[in-house]
């Protein structure tokens, strides 16, 4: 029977390359509905209960169908690890644009981040989710899941000396990118360069950097997820991360 399903959904793949019909999209839908449904499951448990998880599942449905229209059969990476991405994405995006990330998480994550902090000067290296469970007493899944629901506003929100206008100053990577205060044309032309640069930047890492940066902050995936992608542990996982944003720091520094 299970020969059989899978000859069936090559078949159904075979169809939707080659024509893209919609009863076949709808059949391919239904096959990965599980995945969806996952998501939904998952991601629920951490919002407040009079949340409808019938509004999470149709954010998962459209990041279901945009990984159905953008996958490439050609390449080497299973349609569902794929999809979860895409999934998870379009769920977590849709939550940020509705503003509905509950308070108690938002401080839970402003917790676990001054933690990393402190232990990332400890132990002069980026500290694992397992070292920031331990220092919290928390368990690792939960830090994880705390980690990858933190704002995009975030990305490379690290503290450290950059020098800009000849002058040095600690300032926020992120906040110079993010900043949504700067009014001023000539404030707002910085803004968009600042983040050009940032992109430009991010084309100069390797392709494992550029996937794990890519994962981490817009798709957000845990560090165990990704590894689950690349078929890499967490362990080489954290160590492409720290590596990708070290490069990152000092390809800005020098054009800051």
């Amino acid at each position: 029977m299970e020969v059989k399903n899978s000859q069936y959904i090559h078949d159904l793949w075979q169809r939707w390359t080659a024509n893209k019909e919609n009863d076949v999209a709808d059949a391919l839908i239904t096959h990965y509905m599980y995945l969806v449904q996952y998501h939904v499951d998952r991601i629920s448990s951490t919002l407040p209960d009079n949340f409808e998880k019938n509004e999470i599942k149709s954010l998962g449905l459209i990041g279901l169908y945009d990984a159905l229209h953008k996958f490439d059969i050609s390449r080497q990476l299973k349609f569902d690890t794929y999809a979860t991405i895409r999934i998870r994405g379009a769920i977590m995006d849709g939550l940020r644009k509705e503003d509905w990330l509950p308070r108690g998480l938002r401080e839970q994550t402003k917790r676990v981040e001054k933690v990393a902090e402190i232990l990332e000067q400890q132990l002069h290296h980026t500290p694992t989710p397992s070292e920031i469970s331990a220092e919290l007493q928390m368990p690792v899944e939960e830090v994880e899941d705390i980690l990858q629901h933190a704002l995009l506003s975030n990305v490379i929100s690290m503290d450290q000396t950059v020098v800009s206008n000849n002058q040095e100053e600690k300032v926020s990577l992120g906040a110079m990118i993010e900043d949504e205060t700067l009014h001023s044309p000539d404030e707002e032309l910085l803004k968009e360069e600042l983040k050009a640069q940032l992109m430009e930047s991010v084309q100069q890492l390797n392709e494992n950097e550029q996937l794990v940066i890519s994962l981490f902050y817009e798709e957000e995936l845990t560090l165990t997820e990704i590894g689950e992608v690349l078929q890499l542990t967490t362990s080489r996982i954290s160590q492409i991360h720290k590596r990708a944003i070290l490069k990152l720091r000092n390809i800005i520094q020098k054009i800051a």
